[in-house]
């Protein structure tokens, strides 16, 4: 008898349904503690776009490999050579958001100023 044929017997799973798959398709990359109210404006996304590609996004904006931010095209208008300057392997596009989190600066306060009134913050 397989795993699947016990567990349908044993009322764990429906005959004939498959098991649901599980796929992780966004990331968080920040210098901020979890906890950081500020924590969201000092982030940058990482999220699957399908193929095994994923993007570096914030704020609308995709990362390229040499670190320039673009406005994300509406599909219809993402020619292959767009894709090709912003479309990454898991790795690299985490490599890249990691890259960049510390760079971040909104209004600007840099990550490092962030850092420091979540500091201030918390020896209230």
């Amino acid at each position: 008898m397989t795993m699947r044929e016990i567990r349908e017997h044993l009322g764990h799973a429906t005959p004939g349904v498959p098991d649901p798959t599980v796929q992780p398709t966004r990331y968080v990359v920040s210098c901020l503690p979890g906890d950081d109210t500020d924590r969201h404006l000092f982030s940058i996304q990482v999220e699957y776009r399908g193929r095994d590609r994923w993007a570096v996004v914030r704020h609308g904006q995709c990362l390229t490999a040499d670190g320039f931010w673009d406005w994300e095209h509406v599909p219809s208008e993402r020619t292959d050579e767009w894709l090709a300057a912003h479309r990454f392997d898991v790795d690299t596009a985490l490599r890249l958001a990691r890259e960049a989190a510390p760079l971040i600066t909104v209004n600007g306060f840099t990550v490092s100023d962030a850092l420091r009134m979540h500091a201030e913050r918390n020896t209230r």
